[in-house]
């Protein structure tokens, strides 16, 4: 990959870590199109169980690059080609952080220094989020558009835009305060750590990014060290269950569990537990 850093940190966890630090990590095409590429190949990786999502440098993210906003301006096209395009075009950048959220292993964004526009979207589609006491994170909105944070000339910059591509979907589910949820979206307001926890956009605070790529390390070897049929069928299960009814999702976790509870993971884990020793499981 040009723009991601992929390396096995220990047994089945893998680490995925943007790799654009002179950059502010901010999100380019390349980085567009192999963020699903790496999620779907992990996703099927029989040997990957969990996925730590990092940023290479001081921050973790500064949103989306702007050389992708001057190629989505599309001059010289005609208004209501270019509407087509710019469509399909959303459509990808939307598909993009979705393989995240799709990929059926357990995803811990480990975020140091700023988490700004996208780089919200992107922490946003996985499964939890840690943070160091320095992080910092903005939604780039306002009323009437969505503002994404750009770097140019090191200078950062707010562009509008009227596309989204995950925060105003998924944010508002994760934090669960409508109030405070339009604040920060209207006002584009930085929101501190320690505000990122008392509002649970994130799990835990450490004390800086060395502390903080130990306790994500710790997180996943523990997830890792589970039966990985029963981590991936409780991820699937919570997200269809958020999205439908309690009475969908029992019907749908009943079906699954038809299959599942005949897993030789059940039975290793009832002689692990009668034997007293930690149980091991075999790879997807």
């Amino acid at each position: 990959f040009k723009s991601l850093q992929v390396t096995q940190a220990a047994d089945h966890v893998y680490q995925v870590q943007l790799n654009r630090p002179d950059k502010r990590n901010s999100v380019n095409d390349d980085m567009w199109k192999e963020i699903p590429e790496c999620f779907r190949a992990l996703g099927t990786d029989p040997s990957c169980r969990v996925i730590i999502l990092s940023g290479a440098g001081k921050m973790f993210c500064a949103g989306i690059d702007l050389s992708v906003l001057v190629k989505a301006g599309m001059p010289g096209m005609e208004l209501s080609r270019k509407a087509i395009a710019l469509r399909s075009l959303i459509s990808e950048f939307q598909s993009a952080f979705t393989s995240i959220e799709k990929c059926p292993k357990p995803v811990i964004a480990s975020v140091q220094g700023g988490c700004i526009g996208a780089g919200i979207d992107m922490i946003s589609a996985c499964d939890i989020r840690l943070c160091s006491n320095d992080a910092f994170f903005s939604i780039k909105a306002s009323k009437m558009n969505y503002y994404l944070s750009l770097v140019a000339n090191d200078q950062e910059v707010d562009m509008g835009l009227a596309a989204d591509v995950g925060t105003l979907q998924r944010f508002p589910k994760i934090v669960g305060n409508d109030s405070l949820v339009r604040e920060l979206v209207y006002t584009s307001r930085n929101f501190s750590s320690k505000e990122a926890e008392d509002i649970g956009f994130v799990s835990s605070i450490s004390a800086d990014h060395d502390s903080l790529a130990k306790a994500s390390m710790e997180m996943a070897s523990n997830i890792a060290s589970k039966s990985p049929i029963a981590v991936m069928g409780s991820k699937i299960n919570m997200n269809y269950s958020r999205d439908h009814s309690v009475d969908d999702g029992l019907n749908y976790v009943s079906t699954w569990n038809m299959s599942m509870l005949q897993s030789e993971d059940l039975t290793a884990s009832v002689q692990a537990a009668m034997t007293k020793s930690a149980p091991k499981f075999n790879d997807l």
